[in-house]
């Protein structure tokens, strides 16, 4: 069945602002956000929602996937024509508890939350629900849209793939074919912070590493290695062609990284037919990054606990309070689990003013300019 989908709404320990870098009000870069993606062809709640996704990456300090990113991959879809701003995206198989959505070439800051939204409908009705989406583009941080889901007391999973981009190797192999395909399951977790893992299934993203070829500054080993397999530390090499994307786990790990990769693209790919990463076409690259990061596809689900049975509020309580009690070895480092650092942060910034790098908000002036907008206020600048 054709249906039109109607548009849906939906968080390291908390630091100063570090030299070369400015705060500025979160609702306030919302707002501006927004107008620059409406003045785009977003209808305005949609702009809101995608705004939201991308802002979420500089409230919880996760800056390599929030603003950083608006001039140097959001916007370039639009003025490629590569993003649809007045996509109607269609639920075209309806089985109950499982739906599939084109998306349309949908801006998926936007669209990942819409198919949230819809699985978390299912999971009330029949204790899960599952949406998988074809023909999106990039959804930002995975974490913000598996949020939704906890926002309902329920669990949420996103995976998504790359489209027909092709970042990483096969451990053994000579050419890239598979994206950084990253996963994402977010969980209630009682009175304390929700529990977020958000994580590519290579060793790092392309944005951390971009983000320290920018900065200057070295990468840890493991992340990076050239074609004779020696490791990089040089984050300007991945650009330059020098170096390539280890898979998590490292040299004695990578099989379980790239597994991950592989189920991440049988979600998010074959399930509901996206583009393919690994697909005959990548066969004649040449070992570096290649392909379009278009008709990217998304897996995303909901799940809820309390639909099977009862208690599952007061264990989850019970769990991850066991986790923060748990004795450090360092008491200076008290054990966090994924989730709870960007909670914190996020808390923090609400009050104080969300970090941006002073280049980032340059760049922020220049599309304000462009757009013909009031670039958002500093709060503070050292």
């Amino acid at each position: 069945m054709n249906q039109t989908l109607s548009a849906a709404r939906p968080h390291p320990e908390p630091a100063s602002s570090a030299p070369g870098t400015v705060r500025v009000r979160h609702a306030d870069l919302l707002g501006f956000t927004s107008a620059v993606f409406a003045a785009r062809g977003l209808a305005p709640e949609r702009a809101h929602e995608a705004a939201r996704a991308l802002c979420y990456g500089d409230l919880t300090g996760l800056n390599s996937h929030g603003l950083v990113n608006l001039t140097r991959l959001y916007l370039p879809l639009f003025d490629e024509g590569r993003v649809n701003p007045h996509a109607e995206p269609r639920m075209v198989a309806d089985r109950g508890a499982a739906v599939l959505i084109d998306a349309d070439r949908a801006l998926g800051l936007w669209v990942a939350g819409v198919a949230m939204d819809v699985a978390a409908e299912r999971a009330a009705e029949y204790g899960i629900g599952v949406a998988a989406v074809r023909g999106a583009t990039h959804l930002g941080c995975a974490g913000h849209h598996a949020l939704r889901a906890v926002t309902r007391g329920m669990i949420g999973l996103v995976a998504s793939n790359c489209g027909g981009q092709r970042i990483a190797r096969p451990p053994g192999g000579a050419v890239t074919m598979l994206g950084t395909n990253p996963l994402s399951i977010a969980a209630p977790a009682g009175d304390h912070p929700p529990f977020v893992l958000d994580m590519s299934t290579t060793a790092a993203p392309t944005g951390r590493i971009r983000q320290a070829a920018r900065a200057g500054r070295p990468v840890p080993e493991g992340l990076l290695r050239d074609d004779g397999g020696a490791s990089v530390t040089d984050p300007a090499a991945f650009d330059a062609g020098r170096a390539h994307l280890m898979w998590l786990g490292g040299e004695a790990g990578q099989y379980k990284g790239f597994g991950l990769g592989i189920a991440v693209e049988v979600l998010a790919a074959l399930v509901p037919g996206a583009g393919l990463g690994a697909h005959p076409d990548a066969l004649a690259g040449d070992g570096g990054p290649g392909g379009r990061d278009d008709d990217i596809g998304f897996f995303v689900a909901a799940v809820a606990p309390g639909a099977l049975r009862e208690g599952a509020e007061a264990d989850a309580n019970t769990l991850f309070g066991a986790l923060l009690a748990c004795p450090p070895v360092d008491r200076a480092k008290p054990v966090r689990y994924p989730g709870w650092h960007e909670h914190r942060r996020a808390e923090e910034h609400l009050s104080t003013g969300v970090p941006l790098d002073a280049t980032v908000y340059a760049e922020l002036a220049e599309v304000a300019a462009d757009a013909g907008l009031a670039v958002p206020d500093v709060l503070a600048e050292r």
